[in-house]
């Protein structure tokens, strides 16, 4: 970086913010060998600190990447060009408005899933969005990622609980979409569309935050099966019977075989697929819900909620343990066809002489489909990398998505061109030329 350049954007943020630790270089996907080289890296301290920092790489034609709390599995926040200048949202970490008897919140894209979550329970509520990673992942890359996880089965993904945003767009303007409303159709919902967007169009400074009343109980129903299609068909049941759970996860023989040890109060003999789901309910209905779901599930086992879900948190550390690496991709499949894609991941491994498992939210038919690595074998890593591009297309292939949660980001470049036909690619990237003409929000992400 020259001095002129580490001079300008001191100017703008102060020197002690303009910084080039190897830290801000990577995200999650460091463990799939990719890093990143940057010119600097920025920690603007407001929205107008942002904003002056997109308006001065605009205008001089640098690249600008935005990077939250780094917890991303695509690639989507790492710099590709030792030009390019990595936006770091930490500082902007301010809840600016906090209303529990309104059930709304605006918090900075630097507040962590975490300090959301836990201001709304303090509150009697709940921000039902929960991706993993909580302590960790910012509000601003949930967002741009439109991340999901257990709950979103019931309540959706972030986009449902975003009512607005600020955001920095071309050529460097602080803009607001929505707001503290709950009902805007006055134009195109731009909300939405920075919702996912992985920071290609933008950079979401802040957001107004949907809450609901906190349920009383979460009481978790889960069912034991012998193999996957028992498993798949019980979650078939469950959704026909009328009673909506807050989650339906599973996990397959290989992802058992990893984490089944610790589950609390154990298995029984002969488990090989689990179904995992939550009533979440006032404490009135709960007996006759609870119910429900275990005639559904069969052999039904009933953890305690927080055991439970720390055992589920740490599924995918018991998998790599494993070998000591993994390579996950996040497919979805229509709910009919989870089967196929569960059985299909299995199948794609043994062709590639590796080891596959899946698990994930099989209310969403998402899977979290998995190829088991030596850490450091780069031929298996490269076995690996052809297994995922087999499982893209039998996603597609069932009617799916080489993405439910996770993103494009660099990892899955060009995908979309599998997936969508040319005209609806033609609309993506007329989009990303309208609101980006320069092409310089996080360049080479999300691209088709």
């Amino acid at each position: 970086m020259s001095s002129a350049v580490a001079s300008d954007l001191a100017g703008l943020v102060g020197s002690e913010h303009v910084r080039h630790d190897a830290h801000f270089l990577a995200d999650a996907s460091q463990a799939m060998g990719l890093r990143g080289e940057a010119a600097a890296v920025v920690l603007p301290g407001d929205a107008a600190e942002v904003a002056a920092v997109v308006a001065w790489c605009y205008e001089r034609g640098v690249a600008v990447v935005p990077r939250g709390g780094g917890t991303g599995y695509a690639g989507g926040a790492v710099p590709l060009d030792p030009a390019h200048v990595v936006l770091a949202l930490d500082r902007l970490d301010r809840v600016r408005s906090f209303e529990p008897g309104l059930w709304r919140m605006e918090a900075e894209a630097g507040v962590t899933t975490q300090t959301v979550a836990r201001l709304a329970r303090e509150n009697g509520l709940v921000f039902p969005p929960d991706p993993g990673a909580a302590e960790q992942s910012h509000l601003g890359g949930n967002i741009a990622t439109n991340a999901g996880g257990p709950h979103c089965f019931k309540y959706g993904v972030t986009r449902a609980w975003v009512s607005g945003v600020e955001a920095v767009i071309a050529p460097g303007e602080l803009v607001r979409f929505g707001g503290p409303l709950r009902k805007d159709v006055a134009g195109y919902d731009l909300t939405g569309l920075l919702c996912g967007s992985e920071g290609t169009l933008g950079i979401v400074t802040s957001a107004w935050l949907r809450l609901l009343p906190a349920p009383q109980l979460q009481l978790p129903v889960v069912g034991a099966f012998a193999g996957v299609e028992e498993g798949c068909e019980a979650i078939e049941r469950v959704l026909a019977s009328g009673v909506v759970p807050a989650t339906i996860e599973y996990l397959d023989a290989g992802a058992l075989a990893a984490s089944a040890s610790t589950f609390p109060g154990g298995l029984p003999d002969g488990t090989a697929f689990l179904v995992v789901c939550e009533a979440d309910t006032s404490e009135a209905d709960a007996a006759e819900l609870e119910e429900a779901l275990a005639g559904e599930l069969g052999r039904a086992l009933r953890p305690s909620a927080r055991e439970l879900w720390r055992w589920r948190d740490g599924v995918s550390l018991a998998v790599t343990a494993r070998r000591g690496g993994k390579l996950s991709e996040d497919v979805a499949v229509p709910l009919d066809r989870l089967a196929a894609g569960i059985t299909g991941t299995v199948a794609i491994a043994e062709r590639h002489g590796l080891e596959g498992c899946s698990w994930g939210h099989a209310g969403d038919g998402n899977l979290h489909s998995t190829f088991l690595l030596e850490p450091g074998d780069t031929e298996q890593l490269a076995r690996a990398e052809a297994a995922v591009e087999e499982l893209f297309a039998l996603a597609i292939a069932l009617g799916g998505s080489v993405s439910g949660e996770h993103g494009l980001g660099w990892l899955k470049r060009g995908q979309l061109r599998n997936q969508w036909a040319p005209a609806a690619v033609g609309a993506h990237e007329a989009i990303k030329a309208a609101l980006d003409p320069k092409g310089l929000f996080n360049p080479g992400k999300k691209t088709a």
